[in-house]
């Protein structure tokens, strides 16, 4: 009886510790990555305002070809939202609906998580002139993990994790875009 109320209370002891170490863990996070194109600014930013669009480029719309993807509303304006559904648990369900769009400039999302856990992100992306002809596309992504849960930021790298598939999706955007 003794070794089990020591286990006990060593595992107690571990959680308590882990919830104070989540306090001062931050619960935001954001990622930004940025490609150069060789197309103008015009060009870039009136194919990456269709939300549709994204499903050429976006290493998430790749990872499952046969998920249930839906439409509703007039792409490239505020209130478009693509929702989709996949039975692979790395997909999961969800939608990402268009907030608000600076013509030439800037569109923003808000990415609402459904499965394999509920959570709200907002994404953007943004075009800058760099050139002539040559065009900065920025495509960043911010969360937040709330606590108790910021507590898998010490054995996430949310920076390499989001990043690698926000980079995969611009060079594919580039590749796309320089034909």
């Amino acid at each position: 009886m003794k070794i089990i109320k020591r286990i006990l209370l060593i595992l107690l002891s571990i959680v308590v510790i882990l919830l104070i170490i989540a306090l001062f863990i931050p619960k935001d996070y954001s990622v930004e990555r940025s490609i150069v194109i060789n197309k103008s600014r015009t060009e870039v930013f009136d194919y990456i305002k269709y939300l549709k669009n994204q499903n050429q480029y976006s290493k998430w719309a790749k990872m499952d070809t046969a998920a249930k993807v839906t439409f509703t509303g007039t792409d490239a304006t505020p209130g478009f939202i693509s929702a989709w559904d996949s039975k692979k648990d790395d997909v999961g369900a969800g939608e990402q609906e268009i907030k608000s769009i600076t013509p030439g400039q800037r569109i923003d999302y808000e990415l609402r998580f459904k499965r394999p856990w509920s959570s709200v992100a907002n994404a953007y992306m943004s075009t800058d002139s760099t050139g002539t002809n040559q065009t900065t596309v920025k495509w960043g992504f911010k969360g937040t993990m709330p606590y108790p849960m910021n507590i898998m930021k010490l054995f996430m790298n949310m920076e390499k994790m989001i990043g690698r598939d926000l980079q995969t999706g611009l060079d594919n955007l580039k590749v796309i875009q320089e034909k």
